[in-house]
């Protein structure tokens, strides 16, 4: 079914990406004349910048969505696909040429119900930016073939898959990726991992901009462990001492009051600080190694202070359960 001419549906969300949305789909629409892409799809999740109004000039079908966020969009999206076969892929990304050919093959056996892929950078000269694209691809260079998680930005999903497991589940405004991965995976299906295959994303290059989501991220993320709680020790991506820095990071936070009771109080938050730092070391030596460059020593105090972000979201989420103030009654359905 996979090796079928025109096997796939291209499905991109977006919301108010009119700056990132044209590169994007400038790189996609020659595809159209390949031999697997059959149509494109741009669900406008409520924009008011004209998104859709370019998509259309670009000859691009375009679904209007009720801004209810991604999930809610992309499952908007592969519904109304003709294929057999979904490829995801953000607003803000930039394929290559050969990233669907690349995923395609390891689509030939029945039993793999998705691939993914990665990143390039399209913001080679912000450096914030290239901290989180290099973090990103050490970490995609130490996944295997196959794999328990699979982010949005570059995958291709069999349709029947999604229609099996219920498509994304919609409340989750971040960490919806994972959730659809692991659930696809209790199912017993096979999901896989080709780094050949790779978009160019606009990473972010406003640092409270960054903190803000990272922020948000924390919050999901305990939803995301509630519903899973299997992966909350780690999963293809990411590993236990990634999950132990959101705490870590807010103790720090918390901890800044600690020096006003004295000595004993600057020592513990000395402890704390050097525990966070050191956390940070390991990536860090990682990127100077890999690309050589000393300015990715930068990394260690921005993941640190990521962490106490992701540490006041994770907090918050857990606020959240404990209170029971789960999903507004709109979203509630899938």
């Amino acid at each position: 079914m996979s090796d079928s001419p025109k096997a796939v549906s291209l499905v991109i969300p977006g919301r108010d990406c009119v700056e990132t949305l044209r590169p994007c789909l400038n790189a996609v629409l020659p595809l159209l004349d390949g031999p697997h892409l059959q149509e494109i799809i741009f669900v406008d999740d409520g924009s008011v910048d004209g998104s859709g109004d370019l998509a259309r000039e670009l000859g691009v079908r375009v679904l209007m969505g009720p801004g209810k966020g991604a999930g809610f969009a992309r499952n908007l999206g592969w519904r109304q696909c003709q294929s057999p076969l979904v490829w995801f892929v953000d607003s803000d990304c930039v394929s290559e040429p050969d990233a669907l050919d690349l995923l395609m093959p390891l689509m030939a056996t029945d039993e793999v119900a998705a691939v993914g892929g990665s990143y390039g950078n399209m913001r080679p000269d912000r450096i914030l930016s290239c901290l989180i694209h290099e973090e990103i691809i050490a970490r995609h260079l130490k996944m295997s073939k196959e794999v328990n998680f699979l982010a949005t930005f570059n995958v291709l999903y069999r349709r029947d898959v999604l229609e099996q497991v219920g498509g994304f589940d919609p409340r989750f405004v971040k960490a919806q990726d994972a959730e659809l991965a692991f659930r696809v995976g209790a199912e017993g299906h096979t999901l896989c991992f080709e780094r050949r295959s790779q978009v160019k994303h606009f990473h972010l290059a406003d640092m409270l901009r960054y903190f803000k989501v990272q922020r948000q991220q924390g919050y999901w993320r305990a939803w995301l462990y509630r519903a899973h709680p299997d992966h909350s020790s780690g999963d293809s991506y990411s590993n236990v001492l990634d999950h132990l820095q959101p705490p870590l990071g807010l103790a720090v936070t918390l901890g800044l009051i600690f020096p006003l009771f004295g000595p004993v109080g600057w020592g513990l938050e000395t402890v704390l600080v050097t525990a966070l730092l050191a956390c940070q070391a390991p990536m860090t030596f990682r990127l100077i190694r890999r690309t050589g460059q000393l300015r990715y020593l930068a990394f260690a105090p921005m993941s640190a202070i990521r962490s106490a972000y992701r540490g006041v979201g994770f907090v918050h989420g857990i606020a959240a359960i404990v209170a029971r103030r789960w999903f507004k009654p709109e979203q509630a359905e899938l």
